[in-house]
């Protein structure tokens, strides 16, 4: 169905002629001295500007509006360059490209950034000019002590999804102004990134069942409240697939993603941060049998404390512990 509608709504496109430019969105993207990951986007640009604090509801409600309401590039092709290398790569039916790249010489010691120049070879459209972006990769220093995994709804940002009202709110109808964070989220995850010297730069990872759509809203959120200048933010597609009608998916969106992030970087051990508002413990908890040895500390913020919820969470923190992992529930008030 999900198919159908968008053959149908690129048909009517190309029939009204739609005019409006194309872009590639890179989100940021990680890697190791040996192979480096890049996912992108080719949508129309539906001219979404950045929220303000003057926004009425209307304002954020229609931004809103305009990113889930994105009209993808099926089957675009790009070009990647990097160190002189062009490598080609092809969008799905959604419009997302990913890319792989071996680089082809040393990559230059200490720098943590690494830039990959992307162009649109199709489909273009007349009078519009060359459609380009630069994707960032970051590489962690062999210096680096650990790695974070968090997740980002009630863990960093307040948006109450035990409450499915109070949620829609936040979400729908607010920017990244006007969303609120934890106290002291700023400085905790800085000094995380630092790590025990102050100079050593620990990779941090934000996974969250979160659409793509909201990308450039998390990403605005993480530099204007002074937690992340550069969030690597790992969310997941909330289109209707063959393996789901709704994105219930939660559970298997993160523990793919997290075994990607501990099988890329083998040596270096893990802390896992959440929430107890929907499944991070269950997850955390699997990770830490399926990856033994690997995760140093899961760090959980107790949102639901019915009496129910919080004798699950015990359990699972008790047998996290007898694996030498270290547990900690927090109960840390709402700003």
């Amino acid at each position: 169905m999900d198919e159908r509608f968008d053959n149908l709504r690129q048909r009517l496109g190309q029939r009204f002629a739609s005019d409006d430019p194309l872009q590639i969105i890179p989100y940021r993207g990680y890697g190791t001295a040996d192979r480096l990951y890049l996912k992108g986007r080719v949508l129309e640009d539906e001219g979404i500007r950045p929220g303000s604090d003057r926004d009425s509801f209307w304002d954020n409600l229609l931004n809103m509006y305009r990113r889930f309401e994105s009209d993808e590039i099926p089957g675009a092709r790009l070009l990647a360059r990097f160190q002189g290398q062009v490598h080609e790569v092809t969008a799905d039916d959604e419009g997302y490209f990913e890319l792989w790249i071996t680089p082809a010489a040393p990559l230059p010691a200490g720098q943590l950034w690494h830039t990959v120049n992307l162009e649109l070879v199709e489909p273009l459209r007349p009078g519009h000019r060359p459609v380009q972006a630069t994707g960032r990769i970051l590489v962690p220093p062999a210096t680096a002590q650990f790695g974070v995994i968090s997740d980002i709804d009630d863990t960093i940002v307040v948006a109450e999804v035990t409450n499915l009202l109070k949620m829609a709110k936040n979400v729908f109808l607010g920017n990244a102004r006007t969303r609120l964070p934890f106290p002291g989220v700023a400085a905790f995850y800085q000094a995380l990134r630092a790590g025990m010297d102050g100079r050593t730069h620990n990779p941090l990872f934000y996974v969250s069942s979160s659409p793509w759509n909201l990308y450039e809203l998390l990403s605005d959120f993480f530099q204007l409240n002074g937690i992340d200048p550069e969030p690597i933010l790992l969310l997941r597609d909330w289109g209707i697939s063959e393996s789901e009608l709704l994105p219930t998916g939660h559970h298997e969106h993160k523990l793919a993603a997290i075994g990607r992030l501990l099988d890329l970087y083998p040596h270096l051990p893990f802390l896992l941060i959440g929430d107890s508002g929907q499944q991070d413990p269950e997850i955390y908890h699997q990770i830490v049998h399926d990856y033994p040895g690997r995760i140093a500390a899961v760090y959980i913020r107790h949102v639901d404390q019915t009496p129910e919820r919080t004798a699950a969470v015990q359990a699972l923190a008790a047998d996290v512990a007898a694996s030498d992992t270290h547990f900690c529930s927090l109960t840390i008030p709402k700003p």
